[in-house]
C-alpha cells in the first residue's frame, strides 16, 4: 500500500491555511499554537523550530515530545471520515489536529477544544 503523500508534506506549508481558518472565523494564530502544543507536547520554541525546519507531517507527529492522552477524546467527522474510526495511526493524528481546528473555527470555546 502505498503511503498518504501528506505523510511527507511539511508541516510549515499546511499551518498557514490553519491559522487563516481559524482567522477568518474571528479567532487567533496564538489559539491554533495553543492546540497544536496540546495536541504534541511541543514548546513554543520547538514549534517554531520545527517550523523553521519544514518538518513533513511524518516526523512532526512522530517526534512529538508528548502527544496527549486525552486526544482518544476527540471525535466526529472530518472530510466525511469518522475521525475515531481511522485506523492509520498518522492520518488519526492529522485528523485530529484537523478536527480540532474545525471546532476552533466553528467558535467552539478553548476549554472544550482542549478537553478540559
Amino acid at each position: 500500500m502505498t503511503e498518504h503523500r501528506i505523510y511527507s508534506t511539511s508541516f510549515a506549508s499546511l499551518y498557514p491555511h490553519y491559522v487563516a481558518k481559524a482567522q477568518r472565523k474571528g479567532r487567533t494564530r496564538a489559539e491554533v499554537d495553543e492546540i497544536i502544543r496540546w495536541l504534541t507536547g511541543y514548546t513554543e520554541k520547538e514549534l517554531d523550530a520545527e517550523l523553521e525546519k519544514k518538518t513533513s507531517f511524518e516526523d512532526f507527529f512522530g517526534q512529538a515530545p508528548r502527544l496527549n492522552p486525552l486526544r482518544n477524546l476527540i471525535t466526529g467527522v472530518v472530510c466525511g471520515v469518522r475521525v475515531e474510526d481511522i485506523e492509520d495511526p498518522l492520518m488519526k493524528e492529522i485528523r485530529y489536529l484537523d478536527k480540532l481546528i474545525d471546532e476552533l473555527a466553528k467558535g467552539k470555546a478553548m476549554e472544550k477544544i482542549l478537553r478540559k
